[in-house]
């Protein structure tokens, strides 16, 4: 079983990865799965591939479901903690980008047993059997979860007149940031455009407004370093954005945007980052 764990390490970290989105709680996973794996009787085992996987993700699904008892506790106050540490921040990166950042966004949003019905049977064909083996239901209540799953990933678009050109200004506006390109967001900004933020974005006493677009610019770049782990997403049925940290999502944005008589251009960003109102969001994974 030791060579075979070995031999099977890449498929069960990607398993745990897109099940928890965190590289460091992935590696948490394998080890406790190693262990508990080096601990049973395995001699009747037939695919220990396949009892591997299972064992892998239980112990996610645990992870999981400690994860939402913490997130209820989060409504409750603004201090999160230090932010877990990531083992190697590029290979996280690396990671993200082969999984989608916004998939990873969206995956967040999903309940414990949807996501793992969801990530083993769409990304890595696992039967519905032994899906519901591990979720203790039946077959067609853990396929009922991932077809559920799977309509809250794609969501539905809000019925915009203009959802092509708003996509491109948004998929320009995390460019910009990204790559520290103050004119490029500048162009993108209305003269009057007004950017809200409440509370937990910062965080600071009270929710916070910015006007002009300068300032607006300004704060934009402040914000570099997040946006490399942010994407576009669609958030109820609208092009936004949304950012997460090692696999949870932090904050939203919502955009706001003049007519075309007045160029299409931004004219407002809401950024969100209080637990409770994340929850009332409705995030999905754009088409490409």
């Amino acid at each position: 079983m030791a060579v075979q764990f070995e031999r099977d390490r890449p498929r069960l970290r990607a398993v745990a990865y897109r099940i928890l989105g965190s590289l460091s709680e992935a590696d948490d996973a394998l080890q406790d799965a190693w262990l508990r794996a080096d601990r049973a009787d395995t001699t009747a085992v037939e695919n220990p591939s396949g009892w591997l996987t299972t064992v892998v993700a239980r112990v996610c699904l645990n992870m999981l479901r400690a994860r939402d008892a913490r997130r209820e506790e989060e409504l409750d106050t603004s201090d999160r903690g230090p932010a877990r540490p990531s083992p190697d921040p590029e290979e996280e990166a690396l990671l993200t980008d082969s999984v989608g950042l916004a998939l990873l966004v969206v995956l967040d949003t999903l309940g414990p047993a949807e996501r793992l019905a969801f990530v083993l049977h769409d990304m890595f064909d696992v039967p519905f059997d032994e899906i519901a083996a591990m979720l203790d239901k039946t077959p067609a209540a853990a396929r009922q979860l991932a077809s559920r799953a799977r309509r809250r990933v794609r969501g539905v678009p809000a019925p915009e007149a203009d959802l092509p050109r708003r996509r491109r200004a948004v998929d320009a506006y995390l460019a910009a940031t990204r790559g520290g390109d103050f004119d490029a967001l500048v162009a993108l900004l209305h003269p009057d455009v007004v950017l809200r933020a409440d509370a937990a974005v910062v965080p600071t006493p009270e929710p916070f407004t910015v006007t002009g677009v300068a300032r607006v610019a300004r704060g934009a770049m402040a914000s570099m370093g997040r946006a490399r782990f942010a994407d576009v997403v669609l958030v109820d049925g609208h092009v936004g954005m949304a950012m997460i940290e090692n696999g949870r999502l932090r904050v939203v944005l919502r955009f706001a945007f003049a007519d075309d008589a007045d160029g299409g251009l931004i004219t407002g960003i809401d950024l969100i980052a209080e637990p409770a109102r994340l929850r009332e969001l409705e995030l999905a994974v754009p088409d490409a």
